[in-house]
């Protein structure tokens, strides 16, 4: 059974086949746990189990998830204070920061390398496009990797894969035995990102000439589609790492991981653990 999750603000949050469950550390040092069963609407909808498809619906129910539950960390984050985090407060804040992001990191490069139209040709746009759009990724991680907060958030995304790399091991998880395991995981959400910015490269070159509302409309209409095959090739990666070129192709996504987690400490691991034993609850039974 395949468990992941994801940091969320003094936490971690974790899902299994059957139960989604998060851990927060709070600032009378109790870890806090909440779970509740999975529901997915690949349920009502079985055609959206089919490849590529089922890519698109997990990265937008991750999504749900992950707005959900770092609402509740912020609200813990908040405990005592007047005013607390609504879930729509969160969504609006993501919604915005999804919109930039989408402008900064797909529609920008996309612009910039239409400029130089009349020096490249249509492949040689879409290589500095695709190479614009990583430079700007990868220093966007690095900048925000020195925010102390986002360390910490980051030392969490170490706990999560240090728990899942040895739960995948067959280990006996205490907070010693897994303190060993690496903070790197072949099926992180960097991994994935990172993916989603090669394969851009290869499909965006695919779309001929065409000006600037084209450009950027075919980005858009495209952007699922290279998430869905993305989504595919680290499901894949993740299950055949004994084989040399697929560790090859998974290697710079483990590299990239480095940037976005962090060393935890034992706290970390605790709460990461406790996460991970919540939404392992319906297995044990």
């Amino acid at each position: 059974m395949q468990y992941g999750g994801q940091a969320v603000i003094e936490g971690v949050m974790m899902r299994g086949p059957h139960k989604t469950a998060v851990a927060i550390r709070k600032a009378s040092g109790e870890i806090l746990v909440e779970a509740e069963p999975n529901s997915s609407i690949t349920a009502r909808y079985p055609v959206l189990k089919l490849p590529l498809l089922r890519g698109v619906v997990a990265l937008f129910e991750s999504l749900i998830l992950g707005i959900r539950y770092l609402t509740f960390s912020a609200n813990q984050a908040m405990e005592g204070e007047e005013e607390e985090l609504s879930t729509r407060d969160l969504v609006l804040t993501v919604a915005i920061a999804l919109a930039v992001a989408v402008g900064f990191f797909v529609l920008l490069p996309a612009g910039a390398a239409l400029l130089l139209h009349n020096h490249l040709s249509i492949f040689w746009q879409n290589v500095v496009e695709g190479l614009l759009r990583m430079l700007l990724f990868l220093g966007y991680v690095a900048a925000i990797g020195r925010v102390k907060d986002v360390q910490r958030v980051f030392q969490y995304h170490g706990a999560e894969h240090k728990v899942i790399n040895a739960l995948e091991a067959g280990e006996d998880l205490r907070v010693e035995t897994v303190r060993p395991y690496p903070t790197l995981h072949p099926r992180c959400g960097t991994s994935f990102l990172l993916l989603v910015l090669v394969l851009t490269i290869v499909f965006f070159s695919i779309v001929g000439r065409g000006g600037i509302a084209w450009r950027l409309a075919s980005r858009l209409v495209l952007l699922p589609v290279v998430a869905g095959l993305a989504y595919e090739l680290l499901k894949f990666t993740g299950r055949h790492l004994n084989v040399p070129w697929v560790r090859a192709i998974a290697a710079p996504g483990l590299w990239l991981q480095k940037l976005t987690t962090r060393e935890p400490d034992d706290g970390m691991l605790e709460v990461a653990l406790a996460a991970l034993e919540a939404a392992r609850e319906e297995e044990a039974r």
